[in-house]
């Protein structure tokens, strides 16, 4: 595997410049923000929501990239991980009540983004991150010039269980009280805690330690396995993407980076989406890239980079 670190950029560095300061939700919950402008007249600006037990400093890379080309960079911890405090009382537990509650976070959060920053305006989301996008807009809860989804939890991975029997079971859990327990125990994986880590996520084994280094850094941005109300919530939240009228409503144009053999989202359902989104748009990649595609190999990295650009340079040009 890979033992690449990129000599243009140091990964376990905040770059300078950077600002790392709080966002207060609209019922007092601070959320962990951050901002890297671009050097020069910004072309635009990029909002990207991470994924599930994420925290923006594994993105600083990507945020530099984005700012290369010219645009302002925004992330924000989602409630409850990262920086963010944890809305259950395990601090290494993933917890939420429902998905919803990061729906408002996004919408409340974006109306004050796209007034203060310069347009156009772009909403990216990986994995967790990219389903909240695309639940926003098809519920019409935000409105970007365009979106860019990479390797999206549209639907969770199978596992070998139909999903109403995974579902269920996590329903049962919740119902004898262990809803704020961890639902699995080292792996990314539900039901399937033998999987090594690393191979779901990325074949770079030194991005991959990055993590690792911002773990003993920043102690606080750990968390490990989802509760199983976590759970529970994720299949009723992705089964509601699965309104044709809603998706096929969504006027966004919208980038989605997937892989075909992704061992944590469901492929399949990222291809209808795909189909029904009209102004959806796919660059499909491989064995040789797994869940974590901004963070994978440089090859892969710099194509899925690329792809991003010019899909930018297409329908959000400079206004």
């Amino acid at each position: 595997m890979s033992q690449s670190k990129s000599p243009e950029f140091d990964r376990r560095s905040i770059p300078e410049g950077a600002l790392e300061t709080t966002w207060v939700a609209s019922d007092g919950w601070e959320l962990r923000r951050f901002d890297l402008s671009a050097q020069d007249n910004p072309r635009g600006s990029v909002l990207f929501m991470t994924g599930r037990a994420d925290f923006y400093e594994k993105y600083l890379e990507t945020f530099h990239d984005f700012c290369a080309r010219g645009w302002n960079v925004t992330s924000l911890d989602w409630r409850g991980q990262g920086g963010s405090g944890r809305y259950g009382p395990h601090p290494h537990v993933g917890h939420i009540d429902d998905f919803a509650t990061w729906v408002r976070d996004l919408m409340q959060f974006f109306i004050e983004w796209r007034q203060s920053c310069p347009g156009p305006h772009i909403v990216a989301g990986h994995s967790m991150g990219g389903h909240l996008v695309m639940r926003a807009l098809a519920e019409q809860r935000i409105h970007p010039d365009a979106a860019i989804l990479s390797a999206p939890m549209l639907a969770l991975a199978g596992g070998g269980m139909p999903e109403w029997a995974a579902q269920a079971a996590a329903e049962i859990m919740c119902l004898v009280g262990r809803s704020q327990n961890q639902a699995w125990k080292v792996s990314e994986k539900p039901l399937e805690p033998e999987v090594l880590r690393q191979g779901l996520l990325t074949h770079d084994a030194a991005r991959y330690s990055d993590e690792f280094y911002w773990f003993a850094e920043r102690p606080f941005v750990r968390l490990g396995p989802a509760s199983w109300r976590w759970v529970e919530r994720a299949y009723s939240s992705t089964r509601l993407l699965r309104n044709r009228q809603q998706l096929a409503a969504i006027e966004c144009p919208i980038l989605i980076l997937a892989t075909s053999t992704d061992e944590l989202v469901d492929h399949a359902t990222i291809e209808r989406a795909v189909h029904i989104v009209p102004g959806a748009e796919i660059k499909l990649f491989g064995s040789e890239c797994a869940h974590e595609i901004f963070r994978e190999e440089d090859k892969v990295r710099n194509e899925a980079l690329q792809a991003s650009f010019d899909f930018l340079d297409r329908v959000a040009p400079p206004q």
